[in-house]
C-alpha cells in the first residue's frame, strides 16, 4: 500500500461509519452521503491545515474526511457528552474548527452566508488560510447563494463554492428545481471561474478542486465547482426511498469506491484489507461511544445564551 490508497481508505471509513451507525437502533435522524464520498474525500484533499470547511446538515462523511476524529464523531451522533460538541450539536451542527471544520447547519442553504462571514473575517484579519462551503443541489435555489456570490466577487474573498450536485432534493429531481442547465451556470454570472465535474471519479474531483482551492488560495477571489454525484441511500435514515430496487441496482454500478478500487488496480484481497481496516476503526468509535455517558440533565441551559 502507498499514499495514494490513502483516499480510498478515508472513503471506505466514511462508508463503513455511515453503514454501521445506520444499523443502530438508536441512531436519531441522520443524512447519510453513501456514493458520495469522492466528493468529500476530494475536497478534504484541497484544503490544508490554515482552511476551513463548512458543510451543509449531510456533514458525517466530510466532517470524517477532513479529519474530525471518528470517535468523537460517533459519540456527538449517539448524543454522548464525549462528543465533539458534548452531544449537542448532532449531525446538524456538528463543529469542530480546531480540525478545520468550521461547522455544519441544517437550514438548507444557512450555510451558505455564514462562509461568507467566515472569508470576511479572513480576509479582514489577514489570518490567511482558505475557507471552502459545500452544498447541495437543494440549496442552489436559495437566495442566499446568489447574495454570497455577488459579496464574494465584488471583494474577492477567499471562498471555495463546491456544489455537491446528488440530483435530487429529497425526491425532487434537480431538472424539475434549478432552471440552468448547469449549476455551476450560476457562478458564471458573477464573474467567477466556475466548472461541472464528475464526482464520482476520485481523481477528476481531486483535480478540480485542487486547482480552485489553488485559484482561492493565490487571492484571486472565489472559485465554484458543481460536483455530479448519486445518492446511493434513501434521502434520511427516516425517509422513504421512491427511486425503484431495478433504478438503484443500476446505480450502483457507478460507485466512487469500487471506481477507485479499479484505478488503483487492487486485487480482492488488499480491497478487502482496507475495508477490514475500516471496519475496525468504526467498531473502535462505536466502542468508544457507548462506553460514553448521556450529558447530565444539569446542563441541560449550559452555553444557551
Amino acid at each position: 500500500m502507498n499514499i495514494a490508497v490513502d483516499p480510498l481508505r478515508r472513503m471506505m471509513l466514511i462508508r463503513a461509519f455511515e453503514t454501521a451507525l445506520a444499523k443502530r437502533r438508536d441512531h436519531g435522524f441522520q443524512l447519510l452521503s453513501t456514493g458520495e464520498e469522492a466528493v468529500a474525500v476530494g475536497l478534504a484533499s484541497a484544503l490544508n491545515d490554515k482552511d476551513q470547511l463548512l458543510t451543509g446538515g449531510r456533514s458525517i462523511g466530510p466532517a470524517l474526511a477532513r479529519g474530525v476524529d471518528p470517535r468523537r464523531v460517533m459519540a456527538e451522533l449517539l448524543a454522548r457528552s464525549t462528543g465533539v460538541n458534548r452531544g449537542r450539536g448532532g449531525r446538524g451542527h456538528l463543529s469542530d474548527p480546531a480540525s478545520g471544520f468550521f461547522g455544519a447547519h441544517a437550514v438548507v442553504g444557512g450555510n451558505i452566508s455564514i462562509a461568507g462571514g467566515v472569508a470576511l473575517a479572513r480576509k479582514l484579519e489577514g489570518q490567511g488560510g482558505i475557507v471552502a462551503i459545500l452544498f447541495g443541489d437543494g440549496a442552489a435555489g436559495a437566495g442566499a447563494l446568489h447574495e454570497t456570490l455577488n459579496m464574494a466577487a465584488l471583494w474577492k474573498l477567499p471562498l471555495l463554492f463546491v456544489c455537491n450536485n446528488n440530483q435530487l432534493s429529497v425526491s425532487t429531481p434537480r431538472q424539475a428545481a434549478l432552471a440552468p442547465a448547469r449549476i455551476s451556470d450560476i457562478a458564471l454570472s458573477f464573474g467567477l471561474p466556475a466548472q461541472t465535474i464528475d464526482g464520482m471519479d476520485l481523481a477528476a474531483t481531486t483535480a478540480a478542486l485542487g486547482q480552485a482551492a489553488a485559484h482561492v488560495r493565490a487571492g484571486e477571489g472565489p472559485a465554484f465547482v458543481e460536483c455530479i454525484s448519486i445518492r446511493l441511500r434513501s434521502h434520511s435514515t427516516t425517509a422513504r426511498e421512491t427511486r425503484s430496487r431495478e433504478e438503484l441496482a443500476r446505480l450502483w454500478q457507478f460507485c466512487p469506491i469500487e471506481r477507485q478500487i479499479s484505478a488503483l488496480g487492487l486485487d480482492t484481497t488488499q480491497a478487502e484489507a482496507l475495508r477490514a481496516e475500516a471496519e475496525q476503526a468504526v467498531a473502535e468509535a462505536l466502542a468508544f461511544a457507548d462506553a460514553s455517558p448521556f450529558p447530565e440533565a444539569s446542563e441541560v441551559l449550559d452555553d444557551v445564551g
